[in-house]
């Protein structure tokens, strides 16, 4: 196989130009740097993994602080169903929690009732009203009902 040098913007994002089958090669660090397949890559985007990463544990770690283990498991549950109902409320919570808004922990009622909150605001948004056209053959104002004149 031939040996060529990727740039970091050809790399898809959620990839590293880590190689995998040599452990020992560890984390990049945050300058330029060159493996031995060839592929160079900047650390902006270790850097940016590793930042979302911090954001998803303070995220993880506000939510176990906030809910009990009841409210936490039905979250997760509801998280495989409805992954954004489940990133909704987590969003809620988090920003309820960072204003000071919960005095206790959300129990697993209290879950349920945000959840049926944000779904009534998403299914406002989501109703259908369908309009029939009227036309002027279809006039419900003619006496012509009578079907007496087809015998």
């Amino acid at each position: 196989m031939e040996s060529s040098t990727i740039s970091p913007e050809e790399i898809p994002e959620g990839f590293s130009a880590v190689d995998p089958t040599n452990p020992s090669a560890g984390a990049l660090p945050a300058t330029s740097s060159s493996l031995s397949s060839g592929i160079t890559t900047t650390g902006n985007t270790n850097q940016q993994s590793q930042k979302s990463s911090v954001q998803d544990e303070q995220r993880r770690s506000i939510l176990e602080q906030a809910l009990t283990s009841e409210a936490l498991a039905r979250l997760g549950t509801i998280k495989l169903v409805k992954p954004e109902k489940a990133s909704a409320v987590e969003g809620l919570i988090v920003s309820m929690a960072t204003r000071g808004q919960i005095q206790a922990r959300i129990n697993e009622g209290k879950l349920i009732e945000m959840l049926e909150g944000i779904g009534a605001k998403q299914s406002k948004a989501a109703s259908i009203n369908i309009q029939r056209k009227k036309y002027a053959f279809d006039s419900d104002d003619s006496d012509d009902d009578n079907d007496d004149d087809l015998m």
